[in-house]
């Protein structure tokens, strides 16, 4: 990554938002298509202004971005299909960020989405992999549960830490989750005690270190800063992006992910450090995720993060604001849409267009992603800085 070429003249613009639903008999082509339409809104654009699409989910069937442009009436000179989850909100970006400096389109809207009916989720993971579906679905392990179950047991015992650690994250999302309409569990209070109290799910895991299966979308558009100036649209800019697969894979268990590799890159693009960020959206799928990128993107050393979380307060008005919407364990997991929670809600931040609570003085956001679960660990990571342009 050394010497990466810069995302300078590349705007970020227009957060989506579709509301999610516990249930839902719509397919995930309705929440795409409503996701596109809410673009349009958000921007004043034209359909026929979009020429470039990237698109995310797991509930499409057999449909990927190329079908939907014919779902949408749409011919875009470019196009992107990226089945990667929670990784996938970042990997849009950069994707569409240089198909802008390359001129191989001028509008790309990104966007994520799935359904929730009453068999998909339980689809979705008999068959999510040919590693799960060989090495763990047959033996009733299926879904992520056993997999971070695993992988929690395993930081606790190397690292010292403890539930309370873990609930620490998961209460301060909730708080930061009031007052946002579009999480499901905003509210309702969570205690540290209601945290420890509750029923375990796969030990460690307990009931609210598990997100909730929900259907929804998020996007966002991506193009250059001049357009975005000429429309009138509040946006962000790239200061920097990183993204890897696969990383380390040579650990018998996951302990650390692609962030650790490429952070300084990241933060030698943008020419800042980590006490520079001021609001962290990281993907939030279980609490152990949230603290291995706390640790990998430099906020604090491998193993640190149960001291970090202790000596820090991680609500809105807090002094390490982080999932400032109330992340997925809050808000649900909209499928492939918890993948680009953290880049929305980084963009809403410091563009001052919460859904609910503005981080004060928010002007450099960090997200990050970690998606495609297999048995032991996930494979693809990505952070990106993004600041506001007044």
């Amino acid at each position: 990554m050394s010497g990466a070429r810069d995302y300078r003249g590349v705007a970020v613009t227009s957060p989506v938002t579709i509301p999610y639903a516990r249930r839902s008999d719509k397919p995930a082509h309705w929440f795409i298509g409503s996701a596109l339409r809410a673009l349009l809104d958000a921007s004043g654009l034209e359909k026929d202004a979009i020429d470039g699409l990237a698109v995310s989910s797991f509930s499409l069937g057999s449909d990927t971005t190329i079908a939907l442009t014919e779902h949408f009436d749409m011919s875009p000179r470019w196009i992107e299909w990226l089945p990667t989850g929670g990784a996938s909100g970042v990997m849009a970006l950069r994707r569409a960020a240089r198909a802008v400096q390359d001129g191989d389109a001028n509008i790309v809207a990104c966007i994520a989405g799935d359904t929730a009916g009453s068999a998909s989720f339980s689809d979705l993971v008999k068959d999510f992999s040919r590693f799960s579906s060989a090495a763990v679905y047959p033996y009733g392990a299926a879904g992520p549960n056993g997999v971070f179950a695993l992988i929690t047991d395993n930081y606790m015992r190397r690292f010292g830490a403890e539930r309370a650690d873990f609930g620490r994250i998961a209460v301060a999302q909730r708080t930061n989750a009031r007052g946002n309409p579009n999480a499901l569990l905003g509210a309702k209070p969570l205690s540290i005690d209601d945290y420890l109290a509750a029923p375990p799910i796969a030990e460690p895991l307990h009931l609210f270190d598990c997100v909730l299966p929900c259907a929804g979308a998020e996007a966002f558009l991506v193009m250059s800063d001049e357009r975005a100036r000429a429309l009138g649209l509040k946006h962000a800019r790239i200061r920097g992006a990183i993204e890897r697969h696969n990383a380390f894979f040579e650990d018998p268990l996951a302990e650390r992910g692609g962030w650790a590799m490429d952070r300084d890159a990241l933060y030698a693009q943008a020419g800042l450090g980590p006490d520079a960020v001021d609001c962290l959206q990281t993907y939030d799928d279980y609490p152990v995720i949230v603290a291995m990128q706390i640790e990998d993107l430099g906020f604090c050393g491998k193993g640190e993060a149960p001291a970090f979380l202790r000596a820090h307060d991680l609500t809105v008005e807090g002094d390490f604001p982080h999932n400032s919407c109330g992340g997925q364990l809050s808000c649900g997991q909209a499928g492939a849409a918890g993948g680009f929670l953290p880049v929305v809600e980084a963009l809403r931040q410091v563009t001052r267009q919460p859904l609910g609570r503005q981080v004060p003085g928010a002007r450099i956001a960090l997200a990050s992603g970690y998606g495609m679960v297999t048995y032991d660990r996930c494979l693809a990571s990505g952070a990106v800085l993004l600041e506001g342009m007044a």
